[in-house]
């Protein structure tokens, strides 16, 4: 069964513990919120962070935008906790830091099923080490089960570049083929796959051409650091019309009493298969949303 596709192009960072940015959530344009309960969560605060979480949960029980929650790892001091705290809130997904393996996933999906989480609940893994890369394709592939939960990676572009010493200028020349090699592992699974973050949030231009880069390189969208990145990662990441266009015309081709059944059909001269109706049905799913 094919999945539910939805628009991915801004995934915005907001620490659990800040309560202004919290507060700004519901205005913002990004498709995607992820709530950050580890790295942006300092050690004495972690308990604060978690209760501020179900408080906003609580508070906004519906959102247009997605809403992923980060926990700290689950073999953390604070993992367990804040796994419970996450399931408790009913997120659209909850992001695994530091997956390595295909068991750094199921052992939470594992945790899921046993507490009768709802299968709306999804996963996402943070592809951000060295071994996270080298296993991706494994970890991957728990996308095509239907028990997996898996529907996106998150790629770590920071810890990638501190744990192998690998600059992050010039164009992240260095880490390219890295980053293409997660990409192509998440396409091979049927998953999403977001861009790392650019850290200088004033710097318009740099983060401009990297979101092409992204957009060039087969990311589905980009992380976020700040909310004045997300207009300009909504215009990178939205498909062009001209591509919206052809998707339309697939698939009104294929709704055609003559065309029921067929494997393939002529299209504008052209030979076109039911995987280019896959494509075009997914690609105005993730185009629904204007630009901004």
């Amino acid at each position: 069964m094919r999945k539910p596709s939805r628009p991915r192009r801004s995934v915005l960072y907001v620490p659990a513990s800040n309560a202004k940015a919290l507060a700004k959530v519901v205005s913002l344009a990004a498709d995607a919120v992820i709530f950050d309960l580890e790295d942006a969560v300092a050690p004495n605060a972690k308990e604060d962070a978690r209760e501020a979480l179900r408080d906003y949960f609580r508070t906004n029980p519906t959102s247009t935008a997605e809403r992923i929650i980060r926990i700290n790892a689950l073999a953390s001091e604070w993992g367990a906790e804040d796994l419970l705290a996450a399931r408790a809130c009913k997120p659209d997904a909850i992001l695994l830091p530091k997956v390595e393996t295909p068991q750094d996933v199921t052992n939470v999906t594992e945790v899921l099923e046993e507490t009768d989480a709802s299968e709306h609940v999804r996963l996402w893994a943070m592809i951000e080490t060295p071994r996270g890369i080298v296993n991706a394709d494994e970890i991957a592939e728990l996308g095509l089960r239907s028990t997996g939960r898996l529907d996106c990676f998150v790629v770590g572009t920071n810890d990638l570049a501190k744990d192998t010493g690998t600059s992050l200028g010039q164009g992240r020349a260095y880490l390219v083929p890295w980053l293409m090699q997660i990409v192509l592992c998440a396409k091979a699974g049927n998953i999403d796959v977001i861009d790392g973050v650019y850290n200088d949030f004033a710097d318009a231009q740099g983060f401009t051409a990297e979101c092409t880069q992204g957009v060039q390189m087969g990311f589905n969208g980009k992380t976020l650091i700040h909310p004045a990145q997300i207009e300009t990662a909504n215009r990178a990441f939205q498909p062009d019309e001209a591509a919206l266009a052809q998707a339309r015309a697939i698939v009104a081709a294929f709704a055609l009493p003559e065309n029921a059944g067929k494997g393939a059909i002529a299209l504008d001269g052209k030979m076109v298969e039911r995987l280019h109706l896959d494509h075009a049905t997914t690609l105005l799913e993730k185009g629904q949303k204007s630009p901004s």
